[in-house]
């Protein structure tokens, strides 16, 4: 996920707000991040597709918790609220913009993942822990071990999304066997991951009903989550240790915003957070790009602009990695990793601090009254 940088330095701020632990020149730098993040969304929400949106609501989830726990001990921290807030207010009026976009380019897409189109379906975790390194798999298979169709299903099975009025938290044997497959490499462990905790935040109940393996009876979903986390740490590992590369840098970002937002705080280190600001293009607000891509987008735009009548079909417009902006194919749901893509679309606009009201502060900080992710909990049918 192109988006996660953001999501990161969001998931930082709120252990910060929250601990105590960061100077307040930090606290500035990611609120900045923040701030040119947001303004990218601004500028491109018609072209962002539906994983780099849900990538910005779990950004927006993250941010809300950090303004409400955020402490009033001093003038500068307060100030830092007041910005945050200001950048809250940003999102909820652009995110507005992003999805009735995505319905009208892709309504059955979107309608199958729905649910996930709102920041209160991202609950923030209640409490921390770490991850484990005698967790870690002796050894992985060399492919990735998940099927994009496939994983597209089951996810639309936990969310009633199959058909419509469908039942949710339906657990199938081949999902269930797929996603709880040891030694499976990358973005596998973030699929697999990403199960779990869409299935919880569902509201669905034991998800591993029907798994009769006598080696598997004392796993619990939370094991799970665990393992996969105690390996996407070592991978992450692994990468700053070789030196992070156009190549895994979007990997080690996602970890770090999959396994954060699950509530593993050891993904949130201060020497990763500095690598991840420098990935960012402070003019176009995307990370991950070289210097030679970005200079190609901005002619691309130049020269889209010169030429207002000559439009792309949107399904066609690539990115400069090869990736679709709103591809039509199957499995793009935390697959087409460059989703925010990292387009240019004119000078950002400064983030003027407004004080807001208290009344309004709370309104921001209120979910909808029937937010679209708002369901009743269900247990699990096995099929």
């Amino acid at each position: 996920m192109r988006a996660a940088g953001q999501q990161l330095a969001a998931a930082l701020l709120l252990f910060a707000a929250v601990c105590g632990a960061a100077r307040a020149e930090v606290i500035d730098d990611i609120l900045g991040s923040l701030n040119r993040g947001a303004s990218f969304l601004e500028r491109q929400h018609e072209h962002i597709n539906l994983d780099g949106v849900v990538g910005f609501l779990m950004l927006q989830a993250e941010l809300k918790e950090a303004v409400r726990t955020w402490p009033h001990s001093d003038p500068v921290s307060w100030a830092q609220r007041t910005t945050a807030v200001a950048l809250v207010k940003r999102l909820d009026q652009t995110f507005d913009k992003a999805v009735a976009a995505l319905q009208q380019n892709d309504p059955k897409y979107y309608r199958e993942f729905e649910p996930l189109m709102s920041w209160t379906f991202w609950v923030i975790p209640p409490g921390l822990s770490a991850t484990d390194p005698s967790l870690v798999y002796p050894s992985t298979v060399t492919t990735e071990c998940y099927d994009e169709q496939l994983s597209d299903k089951c996810l639309t099975l936990l969310l009633g999304t199959w058909k419509m009025n469908g039942t949710p938290c339906i657990v199938t044997k081949p999902c269930r066997d797929t996603m709880t497959q040891f030694g499976c490499p990358h973005y596998s462990l973030s699929h697999q991951l990403l199960y779990f905790m869409i299935g919880k935040m569902r509201g669905c109940t034991n998800l591993l009903k029907g798994d009769t393996r006598p080696s598997r009876e004392n796993m619990t979903e939370r094991s799970y989550e665990k393992i996969f986390c105690s390996n996407m740490m070592k991978t992450n590992q692994d990468i700053i240790r070789d030196g992070l590369t156009e190549q895994t840098v979007d990997i080690f970002i996602e970890n770090i915003l999959i396994c954060g937002l699950a509530g593993f705080s050891d993904f949130y280190k201060a020497d990763w957070l500095q690598h991840i600001l420098r990935l960012q293009d402070e003019e176009v607000g995307c990370f991950g790009r070289d210097k030679s891509v970005i200079s190609q987008i901005i002619g691309d735009e130049l020269l889209e602009q010169l030429q207002p009548h000559r439009r792309v079909k949107r399904r066609e417009k690539i990115l400069p990695a090869g990736r679709n902006i709103n591809g039509g194919s199957s499995g793009r749901l935390f697959q087409s990793h460059d989703g925010g893509g990292c387009r240019r679309s004119g000078r950002i606009p400064e983030l003027l601090p407004v004080r807001t009201g208290h009344n309004e502060e709370a309104a921001l900080l209120k979910p909808p009254s029937l937010p679209p992710a708002s369901l009743p909990p269900h247990g699990v049918r096995s099929h």
